[in-house]
């Protein structure tokens, strides 16, 4: 058989894409069946099971992998970190089928990445009502370029995207390629009411509509999802779990014993990281950093760090997983903290994302809030 061409690889990915639900409009169909992906992303690593693989158009199968749903790396910071990258094909399609705007509508994209997003936007709405903001020149330079090789001439601004850009607004829609904390109050005075807002905030990716009084509400997609966080700086270094483990492990603190309110692997991301926001994992097995996963016969430390207050917490479950010794430090007891949102997540019949809804109010608050018999309204902060 001869290798795919790259219009049989995109019409291929289109076609996946289409069946499988995450493209449902003619738009959005259109707009994966013609960008080229190649374009944005030449050369790339991408996760295997045996590791990072590093891909180029050398390599023979080179068209299926650009056009494979999978998240291409694309750009590292010193530490090795990932910090931009061509994501997930049916992730992007799912967003923007959620991005639900109009023929005319005027949208604001931050984190302009590889400019592949950046580049179905102006195919599905044209480029003169795209406008494009990431915090790193070398990424708007290079994707400025990109998109004027196919034919792409969409504004785009080297700046800091959690500002939005309001000289070019207001916008009817605003979609976030990467991960925020909380919808910054810049993009709410951004927007015009009845507008969308899609963004990644914990892990999940939330939809808002803006209403009259400048606030905003709705409700979260299905599937659990993230992306690289938003960088301050361009050439900032993010922080790892990993450098804390140090402190976790011997470090003296408040120790106690305490029931484990629920297993590490029934807790879904996506509330945890809406529960105790800002505070890293790291699971440590023989002092040794392995992840997220736990292992059997194993003596496991499970660690909670929040840098900002410089608190912490040392979890180590008994054989069987029913009680644990808690040694926490700092001003937060950041262990008592998860287990107080944990527990009632967990009677509630452990719910997903789809489950929950957002609402901002106009001077910024955000609660998290879910319909039904397990009702739940939590002040985010």
């Amino acid at each position: 058989m001869s290798p795919l061409t790259a219009e049989e690889a995109r019409a291929d990915l289109a076609h996946t894409l289409t069946t499988s639900g995450a493209l449902r409009t003619p738009g959005w169909q259109a707009a994966f069946a013609a960008v080229p992906r190649e374009v944005f992303a030449p050369a790339f690593s991408i996760r295997t099971p045996r590791g990072l693989r590093d891909c180029t158009a050398a390599d023979p199968d080179f068209w299926a992998t650009v056009y494979s749903d999978d998240s291409l790396i694309t750009l590292r910071d010193a530490a090795g970190t990932a910090i931009s990258s061509s994501s997930q094909p049916s992730l992007m399609a799912r967003m923007l089928e959620a991005f639900t705007v109009n023929d005319g509508d005027r949208v604001l994209e931050i984190g302009t990445g590889t400019g592949y997003n950046t580049a179905l936007l102006c195919h599905r709405l044209g480029a003169e009502r795209v406008v494009s903001v990431d915090i790193d020149p070398v990424l708007t330079e290079a994707a400025r370029e990109k998109l004027r090789r196919i034919g792409y001439e969409p504004e785009i601004i080297t700046g800091d995207g959690t500002a939005g850009h309001p000289g070019s607004g207001p916008y009817d829609g605003i979609l976030a390629t990467c991960g925020v904390h909380r919808i910054p109050r810049a993009w709410l005075d951004q927007l015009r009411p009845g507008a969308v807002i899609v963004a990644n905030i914990g892990a999940g990716i939330v939809r808002l509509v803006t209403r009259e009084d400048g606030g905003a509400t709705g409700r979260y997609l299905p599937e659990e999802a993230g992306f690289m966080p938003a960088r301050p700086v361009a050439d900032h270094v993010a922080a790892t779990a990993g450098r804390y483990s140090a402190l976790i492990v011997r470090t003296p603190g408040r120790t106690r014993v305490e029931p484990l309110p629920v297993a590490r692997e029934e807790a879904a991301d996506f509330y945890r990281a809406l529960a105790l926001t800002r505070a890293m994992e790291v699971v440590l097995v023989h002092h040794g950093v392995l992840g997220m996963t736990l292992r059997d016969g194993e003596k496991t430390t499970h660690g909670l760090v929040h840098p900002p207050t410089a608190s912490w917490a040392r979890v180590v479950p008994d054989g069987a997983g029913a009680v644990a010794e808690v040694t926490t430090g700092g001003p937060r007891d950041l262990w008592a903290e998860r287990r107080a949102l944990l527990v009632p997540w967990f009677r509630a019949g452990r719910p997903g994302p789809g489950r929950y809804g957002l609402s901002v109010d106009p001077r910024g608050g955000h609660t998290l809030w879910r319909e039904g018999p397990d009702r739940l309204s939590l002040a985010l902060t």
